[in-house]
């Protein structure tokens, strides 16, 4: 028996050198340390009584063997270290030291980070600190994943409603860059955090919250729905134009609205969050309905590029649920759009529909439009929905039937 393998091969030995193995990797490769083996069988008796010199009776239920005895033993018999026998097979890893290379490159990844352009705003500090407090930062080390690609995202962020396949390749030199793997994920970790939203778990909410930042993974996947929008502009702003002029709602994708430019026939636009808002002023108002915009939650990319065919000067009038990301949306849609303004979206309008709706849940947020509001909101800790101020906002939304603007002359598509 000469070798290290055949010895992690004997049965009197395997548990030994196992053992033995764990210790010199949890400390290095010190032999300061003591091995044990519970329940020995006979062969590791044996074994223990001619490494130690000193006999134990078949009896007993535990063998504790030093390290330095071991080393001392396998140099005499068989010529060899310890170490050299456990790595026989495969090469002994030295934890301690990994854990300080982990470390230093942990500590790498974070100076880094913090020369983005994002560093010193809450959403990114929380998002880092979360990484360093779970471990994923160890596990992006571990994995080998560029972390700077992580932040050259970020601070690319947000974009102006690009494809992603276009961002990744402007961004990264790699259009599949963001596709799918440890990359993609991290980033969404962060979006998540800069929108104060969970981390999506299904593809339609990761697709809303990479349009939150300005980058489309699927432009017939991005819709808006619409009620009483006339436009201009070929084809689709035909379209739009036809169902308000029926009170018809109509859901249009942001592929078919960049068929050709597209110009909103209106001089002010209502949006709500929930279908169930525009369902009831197509059922009631039809024809008569107000130009109405619904963002089915998270405002899409769709959303976004229809309300910026709205000519300068119109007036949009945004709303959402009462609860924080609500309030949220209406903020970052008041900051977007300058000629905005909040459509039943104060303190008097929540307490006016407050009752027994859900809890509210989450981080609190600001109403700059309306301080009153956040109070009101805290005090209560009650969310209110839409639904609860329908006939205010249908009552908003009635309008004469005819005031639909003619529509204008059709220019000719252009797919460019």
């Amino acid at each position: 028996m000469t070798g290290g393998a055949s010895l992690l091969d004997e049965p009197g030995w395997r548990r030994l050198l196992a053992a033995a193995r764990r210790s010199l990797e949890r400390t290095g490769g010190s032999l300061d340390g003591t091995v044990s083996l519970g329940a020995p069988t006979e062969a590791e008796r044996l074994v223990v009584i001619g490494v130690t010199g000193a006999h134990r009776p078949a009896t007993a239920s535990r063998l504790t063997v030093r390290l330095v005895e071991l080393e001392t033993h396998l140099r005499e018999v068989y010529g060899t270290g310890l170490a050299e026998v456990v790595a026989a097979t495969a090469p002994l890893r030295n934890r301690p030291g990994e854990a300080k290379r982990e470390a230093l490159a942990r500590d790498a990844l974070l100076a880094f980070a913090r020369d983005g352009r994002h560093h010193g705003a809450g959403w990114y500090e929380e998002w880092l600190e979360g990484m360093r407090r779970d471990g994923t930062l160890t596990r992006v080390v571990r994995a080998g994943v560029s972390f700077e690609d992580v932040v050259r995202v970020l601070d690319a962020l947000p974009a102006g409603g690009e494809p992603m396949p276009v961002f990744a390749d402007r961004v990264l030199g790699d259009p599949k860059a963001l596709g799918e793997g440890m990359l993609r994920g991290l980033v969404l970790r962060a979006l998540a955090a800069w929108q104060g939203a969970e981390v999506p778990g299904d593809a339609e909410r990761e697709r809303l919250l990479w349009e939150s930042a300005g980058v489309v993974p699927d432009d017939l996947a991005s819709q808006v729905l619409v009620l009483g929008v006339p436009a201009g502009g070929g084809l689709v702003g035909s379209w739009l134009t036809e169902a308000a002029r029926a009170g018809v709602p109509m859901r249009i994708t942001l592929q078919q609205l960049r068929l050709a430019p597209l110009t909103l026939h209106c001089d002010e636009v209502f949006v709500c969050e929930n279908p169930a808002v525009l369902r009831a002023a197509a059922d009631r108002l039809g024809a008569g309905c107000r130009p109405l915009v619904c963002t089915e939650g998270v405002p899409s990319a769709a959303v976004h590029m229809l309300l910026r065919a709205a000519p300068g000067g119109t007036v949009i009038r945004w709303r959402n649920d009462f609860d924080w990301t609500g309030v949220r949306l209406t903020a970052a849609a008041l900051a977007r759009y300058p000629d905005a303004e909040p459509w039943r979206m104060s303190g008097e309008d929540y307490r006016s529909a407050g009752g027994a709706g859900p809890a509210l849940l989450g981080v609190p947020a600001a109403t700059p439009w309306d301080p009153p509001l956040h109070d009101a909101m805290r005090q209560a800790g009650r969310a209110v929905m839409e639904e609860r101020l329908l006939d205010r906002l249908l009552a908003d939304l009635a309008a004469e039937r005819g005031a639909i603007q003619p529509e204008m002359p059709r220019s000719g598509m252009n797919y460019s």
